[in-house]
Protein backbone atom coordinates (compact mmCIF):
# COMPACT_ATOMS: atom_id res chain seq x y z
CA UNK A 1 0.00 0.00 0.00
CA UNK A 2 1.48 3.57 -0.94
CA UNK A 3 -0.27 6.90 -0.42
CA UNK A 4 1.55 9.90 0.00
CA UNK A 5 0.92 9.47 3.85
CA UNK A 6 1.09 5.66 4.26
CA UNK A 7 4.02 3.15 3.02
CA UNK A 8 3.94 -0.54 2.96
CA UNK A 9 6.39 -2.90 2.32
CA UNK A 10 6.10 -6.62 2.72
CA UNK A 11 8.45 -9.76 2.43
CA UNK A 12 7.37 -13.01 2.87
CA UNK A 13 9.68 -14.59 5.91
CA UNK A 14 10.38 -18.30 5.66
CA UNK A 15 9.33 -18.83 9.03
CA UNK A 16 6.42 -19.26 11.75
CA UNK A 17 5.04 -15.69 12.91
CA UNK A 18 6.28 -16.52 16.92
CA UNK A 19 9.66 -16.01 16.17
CA UNK A 20 9.21 -13.21 14.45
CA UNK A 21 6.84 -11.52 16.73
CA UNK A 22 8.84 -12.31 19.44
CA UNK A 23 11.67 -9.71 17.68
CA UNK A 24 9.17 -7.24 17.47
CA UNK A 25 8.09 -7.33 21.05
CA UNK A 26 11.41 -6.98 22.54
CA UNK A 27 12.65 -3.26 22.48
CA UNK A 28 16.04 -4.35 22.98
CA UNK A 29 16.08 -6.00 19.56
CA UNK A 30 15.01 -3.38 17.47
CA UNK A 31 18.46 -1.83 17.03
CA UNK A 32 19.43 -5.20 15.68
CA UNK A 33 16.80 -5.35 12.88
CA UNK A 34 16.79 -1.88 12.04
CA UNK A 35 17.46 -1.75 8.54
CA UNK A 36 18.20 2.03 8.60
CA UNK A 37 20.77 2.42 10.89
CA UNK A 38 19.06 5.06 13.27
CA UNK A 39 17.72 3.15 15.91
CA UNK A 40 20.94 2.98 18.45
CA UNK A 41 19.29 0.98 21.25
CA UNK A 42 16.26 1.03 23.97
CA UNK A 43 15.81 3.20 26.74
CA UNK A 44 12.72 0.78 28.62
CA UNK A 45 13.83 -2.61 27.58
CA UNK A 46 14.13 -5.85 28.89
CA UNK A 47 10.51 -6.65 29.10
CA UNK A 48 8.22 -8.02 26.61
CA UNK A 49 5.74 -5.30 25.12
CA UNK A 50 2.05 -5.18 25.83
CA UNK A 51 -1.08 -2.95 24.63
CA UNK A 52 -0.59 0.34 26.40
CA UNK A 53 3.05 -0.07 26.84
CA UNK A 54 5.55 2.90 26.56
CA UNK A 55 8.99 2.56 25.64
CA UNK A 56 12.22 4.76 24.93
CA UNK A 57 14.22 4.53 21.88
CA UNK A 58 18.04 5.86 21.49
CA UNK A 59 18.21 7.15 18.20
CA UNK A 60 20.47 9.01 15.59
CA UNK A 61 20.09 10.71 12.36
CA UNK A 62 22.80 12.47 11.81
CA UNK A 63 22.44 14.31 15.54
CA UNK A 64 21.26 11.62 18.45
CA UNK A 65 17.78 11.79 19.88
CA UNK A 66 15.47 9.98 22.21
CA UNK A 67 11.99 8.67 21.22
CA UNK A 68 8.79 7.98 23.82
CA UNK A 69 6.70 5.01 21.84
CA UNK A 70 3.40 3.86 22.86
CA UNK A 71 2.24 0.25 21.90
CA UNK A 72 -1.70 1.36 20.17
CA UNK A 73 -2.10 -2.17 18.83
CA UNK A 74 -1.44 -5.93 20.17
CA UNK A 75 -2.74 -8.88 18.64
CA UNK A 76 -0.13 -11.94 19.79
CA UNK A 77 1.84 -12.88 16.99
CA UNK A 78 -0.43 -11.12 14.60
CA UNK A 79 0.53 -7.40 14.79
CA UNK A 80 2.18 -4.97 16.72
CA UNK A 81 1.58 -0.81 15.60
CA UNK A 82 3.48 1.88 17.93
CA UNK A 83 3.10 5.75 17.57
CA UNK A 84 6.24 7.64 18.28
CA UNK A 85 6.44 10.71 19.43
CA UNK A 86 9.84 13.37 20.13
CA UNK A 87 10.59 13.41 24.30
CA UNK A 88 9.76 16.38 26.26
CA UNK A 89 8.39 19.89 25.44
CA UNK A 90 9.14 18.82 21.35
CA UNK A 91 6.88 16.11 21.63
CA UNK A 92 3.97 18.40 21.21
CA UNK A 93 5.79 19.59 17.80
CA UNK A 94 7.10 16.63 16.53
CA UNK A 95 6.34 12.82 16.08
CA UNK A 96 3.43 11.04 16.03
CA UNK A 97 3.87 8.74 13.22
CA UNK A 98 2.95 4.77 13.43
CA UNK A 99 5.01 1.98 12.90
CA UNK A 100 3.15 -1.20 12.14
CA UNK A 101 4.08 -4.96 11.94
CA UNK A 102 1.50 -7.26 10.27
CA UNK A 103 1.85 -11.17 9.99
CA UNK A 104 0.20 -13.46 7.78
CA UNK A 105 0.64 -17.15 7.87
CA UNK A 106 0.81 -18.33 4.58
CA UNK A 107 2.20 -21.62 2.40
CA UNK A 108 5.83 -21.06 3.30
CA UNK A 109 5.99 -19.23 6.18
CA UNK A 110 4.85 -15.58 7.58
CA UNK A 111 3.95 -12.71 4.94
CA UNK A 112 5.09 -9.56 7.32
CA UNK A 113 4.06 -6.03 6.27
CA UNK A 114 5.55 -3.30 7.65
CA UNK A 115 3.94 0.17 7.38
CA UNK A 116 4.95 3.72 7.84
CA UNK A 117 2.07 5.50 8.62
CA UNK A 118 2.07 9.36 9.09
CA UNK A 119 -1.42 10.54 8.41
CA UNK A 120 -0.92 11.38 12.22
CA UNK A 121 2.31 13.08 12.57
CA UNK A 122 2.42 16.58 13.63
CA UNK A 123 2.14 19.33 11.38
CA UNK A 124 5.04 21.04 12.39
CA UNK A 125 7.54 18.53 11.39
CA UNK A 126 4.97 16.05 8.49
CA UNK A 127 6.62 17.90 5.51
CA UNK A 128 10.20 17.47 6.66
CA UNK A 129 8.94 13.47 7.35
CA UNK A 130 7.32 13.23 4.32
CA UNK A 131 10.26 13.93 2.41
CA UNK A 132 12.15 10.34 3.87
CA UNK A 133 9.32 8.36 2.32
CA UNK A 134 12.00 7.32 -0.21
CA UNK A 135 14.79 6.51 2.25
CA UNK A 136 12.02 4.85 5.19
CA UNK A 137 11.19 2.63 2.16
CA UNK A 138 14.39 1.23 1.65
CA UNK A 139 14.81 1.23 5.21
CA UNK A 140 12.08 -0.86 5.98
CA UNK A 141 12.80 -3.44 3.07
CA UNK A 142 16.40 -3.82 4.86
CA UNK A 143 14.59 -4.12 8.07
CA UNK A 144 12.51 -7.38 7.16
CA UNK A 145 15.62 -8.57 5.46
CA UNK A 146 17.41 -8.40 8.68
CA UNK A 147 14.02 -10.26 10.54
CA UNK A 148 14.49 -13.00 8.20
CA UNK A 149 18.56 -13.53 8.23
CA UNK A 150 17.64 -13.23 12.49
CA UNK A 151 14.99 -15.58 12.37
CA UNK A 152 16.18 -18.40 9.57
CA UNK A 153 19.59 -18.18 10.61
CA UNK A 154 20.50 -17.24 7.16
Amino acid sequence: MTSRDVVSVQRLIPSAPEPIFDLLVDPDGHARIDGGGSVQGARSGGRRLALGDRFGMDMKIGAPYATSNTVIELEENRRIAWQTLAEGPLSKALGGRIWRYELEPVDGGTLVTETWDITQEAALSKPFVRRMEGMTRRNMASTLERIEEIVTGA
